[in-house]
């Protein structure tokens, strides 16, 4: 039914829970993993106050985190025998999640990813792929972490 398993990871503890159901996912539907992380450089626009300089070492940190993601990821599925794709890319997480996503496959997410005053002011990336994703989104609820959903 499923050509591949599209799993965007931020690495916070729902994205974890989330990786959980995405390997279980791709090997119900004999799959690949396809691990994504996404380099939100729009939350580290370069500004007088922002160097340059310090723009790319924030950068450079993050894609080093981002290798740490998908690392984790990548052992994770492997040690359940599911084969496992990644990739890093810099952009908007919700429009480069959706645009990730080939016409055959699912994409399983967390419903919140990181917390704190962020989400609350550019809205949630996990609503903005579901309304605007082509293929099946499976959200996976803060619930199952024993934490109330919003």
């Amino acid at each position: 039914m499923y050509e591949r398993v599209l799993h965007p990871t931020d690495g916070s503890e729902n994205a974890e829970v989330a990786t959980k159901h995405a390997i279980e996912i791709a090997r119900r539907f004999d799959a690949p993993l396809h691990a994504l992380y996404v380099v939100d450089v729009s939350a580290v626009q370069s500004t007088d106050a922002f160097a340059t300089s310090n723009f790319e070492a924030t950068v450079e940190a993050l894609e080093t985190e981002g290798t740490e993601r998908i690392e984790a990821v990548r052992e994770r599925a492997e040690r359940e025998g599911v084969e496992v794709t990644d990739e890093m890319v810099q952009g908007k997480p919700a429009e480069t999640i959706t645009e990730a996503a080939d016409p055959d496959d699912v994409v399983v997410m967390g419903t919140h990813g990181r917390s704190g005053i962020d989400r609350y002011l550019i809205g949630s990336t996990t609503k903005k792929v579901v309304r605007t994703a082509e293929v099946p989104v499976v959200t996976i609820p803060m619930t199952e972490l024993g934490e109330s959903e919003e």
